[in-house]
């Protein structure tokens, strides 16, 4: 993930801003006895790296899914933000998936930056119709706006969620700075959020800190978290973060997605493990951290 990336983090203040006051307000509406659902992994499985150390040392390419599921819970979807996936993907994807297991598709391209949410009906409904066939495998779906798509786009933005399919899961991930640079603007696109039912994307990404806006609009989080190869910020950032959630299942939010980005992702799997570790510690979830084995070294017996 290159968005927000900088070559040096030692300026960098990785603290977590406080809660957005828009964010109690919703998770108070939300409180439930239901046990909080959690879902970590990173945003990939074709990682040859990973060959030996998640994934079996004689496994294929065209298994790496297969054993990615049998390690995490879920994926952030980029393949999607290139191509609406056939009948025969989703199928294949559905047939390697374990139960429980959710695929997280990121909306296309095609719709979010090039045609910029206007005039797209036809591929929107394509790619709702695509997804909705993972059934219980679909977690949320993640609509990155483009880069140039700033507040004067309010009305289209909402138009276009306004078509969705009733209940369709989705999260907004915003970009350009403007969206949080006019507090009254944001607080009316929050306001639209929750009144729809959908949530927002925060990033947690050294470069681009007002991305990290802290505003939930539904009891649904979804947090991509980009460390720094494993430095020991990437843990120190995580330990606050699982505070965090911890008071935010305690005010009412249901469900986490958390997609862990680690530089090239070679590292991706141990940060993960971190995360799911200190959830389980913290916030009494019962996760199944991923078997990372040590990876043998030629020559290292000798």
């Amino acid at each position: 993930m290159d968005f927000g990336k900088v070559d040096d983090i030692s300026k960098v203040n990785f603290n977590l801003p406080p809660d957005h006051p828009f964010t109690g307000q919703v998770l108070s509406s939300f409180k439930t006895s239901e046990p909080p659902r959690c879902f970590v992994g990173p945003p990939i499985w074709a990682n040859k790296d990973w060959v030996g150390k998640i994934y079996p040392t004689t496994a294929k390419e065209k298994d790496f899914l297969y054993h990615y599921t049998r390690q995490f819970n879920t994926i952030e979807l980029n393949v999607t933000h290139y191509q609406i996936p056939s009948e025969t993907t989703i199928q294949r994807w559905i047939d390697a998936a374990v139960p429980g297991f959710c695929f997280c598709p990121k909306w296309p391209q095609s719709i979010s930056h090039e045609y910029q949410l206007k005039g797209c009906e036809h591929l929107s409904q394509e790619f709702t119709s695509s997804v909705l066939e993972l059934g219980e495998h679909l977690g949320t779906t993640f609509l990155q706006l483009g880069p140039a798509f700033d507040t004067s786009q309010f009305h289209t933005l909402s138009a276009f969620l306004k078509q969705l399919p009733p209940n369709f899961p989705i999260a907004v991930e915003f970009r350009h700075p403007d969206w949080f640079s006019n507090e009254s603007i944001w607080q009316k696109t929050l306001e639209m959020l929750h009144k729809l039912g959908m949530g927002t994307v925060m990033s947690d990404v050294a470069g681009r800190r007002d991305v990290l806006h802290m505003s939930l609009t539904s009891p649904t989080l979804t947090l991509r978290f980009v460390g720094n190869e494993l430095h020991p910020t990437d843990f120190t950032r995580v330990d606050a973060w699982v505070q965090r959630l911890k008071d935010w299942y305690a005010q009412g939010l249901q469900t986490a997605y958390i997609f862990v980005h680690c530089g090239e992702n070679i590292n991706a799997p141990e940060l993960s493990k971190y995360w799911i570790e200190q959830l389980n510690l913290h916030c009494g979830l019962s996760l199944q951290p991923p078997h990372i084995r040590p990876k043998v070294v030629q020559g290292s017996l000798f």
